[in-house]
């Protein structure tokens, strides 16, 4: 055990190192996409997320481009309608995460300041209940770059996911039954037999980029993936899910409808184990295969 917890040591001191040298780096090796790809399959160092999300999303630039705009949106007053939205949902996230328990701490104040900023910096898209626990995340990890994070997120990574009309989160639900019949054809066949759409179970898990159906060490990692390679990532894990449910033919057997099947599910969260390599390696595995690298 001793031999075990060294040699593990050991490694995350190398990655660490790694990515330490991909940061100073930056603009030489990871402005380029193809350059982008290797480093993040084993995951970002705990340590280093807060430099490597903003670096790999564009937030760092976005933050540099326009240096005093959340300060200038922070300090102007919001519609009294998002006020009020944004505010009742705020104990909602993480209520048992010490950040955000109180609801005049800290964590609670910081989202509620990110969520109104975005709403005054989009003002046709406002504020979308999915984008709360996406920017509590955020801000779990990096609390001075969450705004822009949140608006890399939001423009660049998911296009049309937060918009009324929920465009984006209607063409990725349509992409997700293609990656199904290709990656899981048996539990594919299985829900259209029963008559149940992607988007009947799948828009929470994509809209909220798994923050309420992975455990949170797992969905570190899911994200470290997702900020490299994009929602692509979000499409194979969410067949990754599906496969965990109703993969074999017992599970499907036991799955003899509509409802047994979306409860099935909607209970997601059961088939996977906090910091489950297993989950984030056959990710990874599905994934390449699929995008063919």
């Amino acid at each position: 055990n001793e031999k075990l917890k060294e040699g593990f040591s050991s490694g995350s001191v190398q990655r660490e190192a790694k990515w330490i040298k991909i940061i100073d780096q930056w603009d030489r090796i990871l402005s380029k996409k193809s350059s982008k790809v290797r480093p993040c399959q084993k995951g970002i160092p705990a340590s280093l997320r807060a430099k490597c999300w903003p670096l790999l999303c564009g937030a760092a630039n976005r933050m540099k481009q326009h240096e005093n705009l959340y300060k200038t949106l922070d300090e102007q007053p919001a519609l009294q309608s998002w006020v009020d939205v944004i505010e009742r949902d705020l104990d909602r996230q993480f209520p048992f995460h010490e950040m955000f328990q109180s609801k005049d701490g800290h964590g609670q104040r910081g989202l509620f300041r990110v969520l109104k900023a975005y709403t005054q910096y989009q003002p046709d898209e406002g504020y979308c209940q999915a984008q709360g626990p996406v920017a509590a995340v955020l801000l779990m990890n990096m609390p001075a770059q969450a705004f822009w994070c949140l608006v890399q997120i939001s423009e660049q990574y998911l296009p049309g996911y937060y918009s009324p009309l929920l465009e984006g989160v209607l063409f990725d639900a349509a992409m997700l039954t293609w990656v199904l019949k290709k990656t899981c054809p048996a539990a594919h066949k299985h829900l259209q037999n029963h008559g149940v759409e992607p988007l009947m179970f799948a828009t929470d898990w994509l809209m909220c980029l798994f923050t309420r159906h992975l455990p949170f060490n797992t969905l570190l990692r899911v994200w470290d993936l997702f900020f490299c390679y994009g929602v692509r990532v979000l499409l194979q894990v969410a067949a990754v899910l599906v496969r965990r449910v109703l993969g074999r033919a017992e599970q499907r057997k036991q799955c003899q409808g509509q409802m047994e099947t979306l409860e099935k599910l909607r209970g997601v969260k059961e088939e996977v184990h906090d910091e489950d390599d297993e989950f984030i390696a056959e990710v990874r595995f599905r994934f390449l295969n699929l995008i063919g690298l």
